[in-house]
């Protein structure tokens, strides 16, 4: 029984469900991802493993980088946990996503925005049991193409970002929504994120903060030269499309993670996902607006 489905069933059978969670009946499969340049995060992890192990749980533990490893693993797993930052959790959420396998996120890197608990706040017997509940967010999907051939697709859960290379020049983007012309950004790029990727490069590009629930898209040039728009809000139908138009190189970015140089003429095409990430969380339901400024104020203070 997969006790991370609960929370899409009437309320009876979430219930009931529960309670059957609570029994022990749940959590059997449980991922432990690591960041592999924090030593403490493998260890964490070992001794993590023999707690849930004695629970009844069946573990197995990866480097966080090891994509096809985890790719195959999450196929029969209930949850993942990343041990690291906020990076580590973004890399698990798009492996998972596919199998709907939810993550929980434990503090151990220097940004810790999405994540839900410090090293300190674990518990396996609560883990084994789920007691917790699933939050769904948006995804996006990003399709690039040069000419009529299409060159490669990717998921993101925070952002896709086109963006000058090397060089401190600007380049410039013909920018579509719904295939109707909005504008050409002469800017070192642009981003398309989802509310999740609103806290992050959104937000320092001067882009707005939406909630987690909100499947909306963010359009927001990075520092536009002569522009009138400097972010736009999108509905979650919608569709983006850049045309390139530069003479020197430029980058696609995804979730900060991904990159793959364009050449001019390239498009690149975004729009929301049918995958949806899934976080496991124990805080109240009403958890973002009360942690929202205690998180920004980490990184005013310089703990990323």
């Amino acid at each position: 029984m997969n006790c991370n489905y609960y929370n899409i069933e009437p309320n009876w059978k979430k219930d009931r469900r529960r309670a059957l969670c609570y029994n022990g009946a749940g959590v059997k499969n449980i991922l432990l991802l690591h960041h592999p340049r924090l030593p403490r995060a493998l260890s964490t992890a070992q001794d993590w493993a023999e707690q849930l192990a004695s629970l009844g749980a069946h573990t197995k533990i990866f480097s966080a980088w090891e994509d096809d490893a985890i790719t195959r693993a999450a196929a029969t797993s209930d949850l993942a946990i990343t041990l690291g930052g906020d990076g580590t959790l973004l890399r698990a959420a798009r492996l998972c996503a596919p199998h709907r396998v939810a993550v929980l996120g434990v503090k151990m890197g220097r940004v810790g925005f999405l994540s839900e608990i410090n090293p300190t706040q674990f518990d396996a017997r609560a883990i084994v049991a789920g007691s917790y509940w699933i939050e769904e967010r948006a995804m996006l999907q990003a399709a690039w193409t040069r000419g009529a051939a299409p060159m490669e697709n990717f998921q993101a859960l925070n952002d896709v970002v086109v963006g000058r290379g090397k060089l401190a020049r600007v380049i410039r983007l013909a920018t579509y929504v719904d295939d109707d012309f909005l504008t050409t950004f002469v800017a070192d790029g642009a981003i398309v994120a989802t509310a999740t990727g609103s806290t992050a490069y959104v937000f320092a590009a001067g882009g707005p903060i939406l909630a987690p629930e909100v499947k909306d898209l963010v359009l927001v040039p990075i520092a536009p030269y002569l522009n009138q728009i400097r972010s736009l809000v999108l509905p979650k139908g919608s569709r983006v499309r850049f045309r390139l138009e530069t003479d020197h190189a430029a980058i696609l970015t995804i979730d900060g993670q991904v990159d793959v140089e364009l050449q001019n003429g390239d498009q690149v095409t975004v729009q929301a996902s049918e995958q949806s990430a899934r976080f496991a969380r124990f805080q109240p339901r009403t958890y973002f607006y009360g942690t929202l400024i205690a998180r920004l104020r980490e990184r005013n203070d310089g703990e990323i």
